[in-house]
């Protein structure tokens, strides 16, 4: 596991920004049922039963519910960066298609060789 792999070289989070398909806006049938956040409480909620049914690795970061994390790395629907010292080093395209985690395993590889 990526997060394993590069424990000392990177520090890992995921920032749970707003709901990419609410049963209440653009949901698809078998998605795990989440209203569009109304507050941050309800935003934190969600992010805690994302971690309950999917445990994560890493540090969970919630958003503000202005958005502005996600509006600031365009991560909306879901996006992949590294970035060190507050510049981006790797911007992954748009999820779920331009998600690409071997893109981010051989940034840090080559990373790591330096």
């Amino acid at each position: 596991m990526m997060t394993e792999e590069f424990r000392g070289l990177a520090d890992f989070e995921v920032v749970y920004i707003a709901e990419a398909h609410p049963k209440d806006g653009w949901a698809f049938q078998g998605n795990i049922e989440v209203d569009t956040h109304r507050s941050l409480e309800e935003r934190q909620a969600a992010a805690g039963r994302m971690v309950e049914l999917e445990p994560q690795l890493c540090e969970v970061l919630v958003d503000q519910l202005d958005d502005r994390a996600s509006r600031h790395y365009a991560a909306f629907p879901e996006r992949l960066y590294i970035v060190q010292d507050g510049v981006v080093l790797y911007q992954g395209g748009r999820g779920p298609f331009g998600y690409k985690l071997e893109e981010v395993d051989d940034f840090l590889r080559k990373y790591e060789r330096q």
